[in-house]
């Protein structure tokens, strides 16, 4: 997770996914493009979707520069608002094209999003509290690192209220941290305690052969 922004004007945070050296190259210049003032740079962006545009062009380049292998690819969400225009979320493809979160798609997800999805498909919809946003995701994190050893913490979540245009609450978990495994002991016992009030299968239901 970086952030980056000039409060009472834009804020903006960018989460990445995918070759290291991509995305390390990219933030890079993400950060001197601003301290050199450049024609075009997160300071100068218009909105969420011309600062994709702008992250997926410094990727095609970076990536161009290693080779243009799918080994150098890379995938950015990036999230925010600018003043005058709404919140907005895009995700980055590694194509350097990017896609934004609706009504219908309320959040995106890179790297190891399989596992983590469906709590996040059955709680999310655009109406859900800010809160229980950020609750969902660590649940979903947690479900992630329950199923694939290679995702852990530590864990970051960046809460950004609309128009606020200041960079709001953030969090960070370390391995260690009694809360996640509070978040984990409850959520655990809760799914176990589910099954015990879901109807018994019915020998009538059976089909026969």
């Amino acid at each position: 997770m970086f952030r980056f922004g000039i409060e009472g004007d834009r804020q903006f945070v960018i989460l990445s996914a995918g070759n290291l050296a991509t995305t390390q190259a990219v933030i890079d210049r993400l950060s001197k493009d601003i301290a050199n003032n450049t024609e075009v740079n997160l300071n100068t962006v218009a909105d969420i979707h011309e600062a994709a545009d702008y992250i997926g062009e410094l990727s095609i380049e970076q990536q161009t520069k290693m080779g243009s292998s799918p080994t150098f690819e890379s995938s950015f969400i990036v999230g925010g608002q600018v003043l005058g225009s709404p919140p907005q979320l895009s995700l980055v493809y590694p194509q350097g094209n990017h896609i934004s979160a609706s009504e219908l798609t309320p959040f995106l997800q890179i790297g190891e999003s399989k596992y983590g999805k469906p709590i996040l498909d059955r709680i999310i919809d655009s109406k859900t509290p800010l809160n229980t946003v950020a609750l969902c995701s660590l649940v979903s994190m947690d479900s992630t690192m329950r199923s694939n050893l290679t995702v852990g913490p530590p864990i970051d979540i960046q809460v950004y209220r609309a128009n606020a245009l200041m960079p709001g609450e953030y969090y960070h978990f370390e391995a260690d941290s009694e809360y996640l495994k509070n978040i984990n002991q409850i959520w655990c016992q809760r799914m176990i305690e589910s099954f015990a009030t879901l109807p018994p299968l019915d020998a009538s239901l059976a089909m026969k052969s």
